[in-house]
């Protein structure tokens, strides 16, 4: 029997909407469910997706609500879905950080990078220096307590986190992390430095899980999976032509962590896995602008990467859910 895993990486609100686009693309071209993932990973915005897809809800159903109105995701002309239990709504959601408190955002990490700052991640170095952020990640929390009621982790569900005192990468769900909930594992992955608070577990700070990487699809080396499918919204093959400053510079930070994410690819393969990576094309990038936190994009994105990506599997007949 085919075991498969499927990581949904970090990228903010855009990403969570290029995400969507992309799972229905992929169960439309292939008839693979990715709520049937033996193993999902999920870091920051990929973590809510994880949370929301183990709670049974399909990439249709996200898409139409992420979308804003209640037409089919397949264009279908389809009577009104009734509502969801749990809506998953950015509207309203800040484009900026806002104020953002004064000194460093983890004294105790600086003073490791200062040591040491080879053995850790660049991100993670940046994050110690950067202050700490102020926004409250209730909402979420809400969100995912109340699509998973009664609080149970649901099996093969790794979430990606940062410890913000020492730096180390956390996959919550896995045997050697800490126990617990579901919700706080999402938050503290969502945690966004100089954005968000910290979130406290146990004692100890965490806090996005994209700070290690953007993508952490190298937790499932050791899975023993045949096929994984890698959403990577931070990566890009294929890159645009942007003019304005910001979004030149931040398509000069893609390049560099998709070399990260070529590595990963790589230790995946090497541990036998068949692996399919989706990020976005040029097209994609040009909808998405130069900041992934502008939630006003995401119909545009949503329809963007839907159209991209199944475009990518009807040039790769037959289509698999990994190659």
């Amino acid at each position: 029997m085919t075991r498969r895993g499927l990581v949904l990486g970090a990228g903010g609100f855009l990403g969570a909407a290029w995400m969507l686009g992309a799972l229905l693309a992929v169960e439309d071209a292939t008839g693979w469910d990715p709520r049937d993932a033996d193993v999902m990973v999920g870091t920051s915005a990929g973590a809510v997706l994880a949370a929301l897809l183990r709670a049974g809800r399909s990439p249709a159903e996200l898409y139409r609500e992420h979308r804003g109105d209640t037409a089919s995701a397949r264009g279908m002309d389809l009577p009104e879905p009734p509502p969801p239990t749990v809506a998953f709504d950015l509207d309203g959601e800040p484009v900026l950080p806002g104020l953002r408190r004064l000194g460093l955002g983890s004294p105790r990490l600086a003073a490791r990078a200062l040591r040491a700052p080879w053995r850790l991640p660049p991100g993670a170095v940046c994050a110690a220096l950067l202050p700490r952020g102020r926004r409250s990640l209730r909402g979420l929390r809400g969100l995912v307590d109340g699509a998973h009621p009664g609080g149970r982790w649901p099996d093969g569900t790794w979430i990606a986190a940062m410890n913000y005192h020492t730096g180390a990468r956390v996959g919550f769900g896995r045997p050697e992390a800490p126990r617990v909930s579901l919700a706080r594992a999402v938050t503290a992955s969502c945690a966004v430095p100089a954005w968000y608070a910290p979130v406290p577990i146990r004692g100890v700070p965490y806090v996005d899980g994209g700070v290690c990487s953007p993508f952490n699809a190298d937790l499932l080396d050791d899975a023993g999976l045949d096929e994984v499918l890698v959403l990577a919204p931070l990566g890009a093959f294929e890159l645009d032509r942007p003019r304005a400053p910001l979004a030149w510079l931040e398509r000069r930070w893609r390049r560099a962590v998709t070399n990260r994410l070529r590595r990963e690819v790589a230790a995946l393969r090497a541990a036998g896995a068949g692996v399919r990576v989706l990020t976005p094309n040029a097209a994609d990038l040009g909808v998405m602008g130069a900041n992934m936190m502008d939630g006003a994009r995401r119909r545009d994105v949503l329809r963007s990467a839907r159209t991209s990506v199944l475009a990518r599997f009807a040039a790769a007949r037959p289509a698999s859910m990994a190659t």
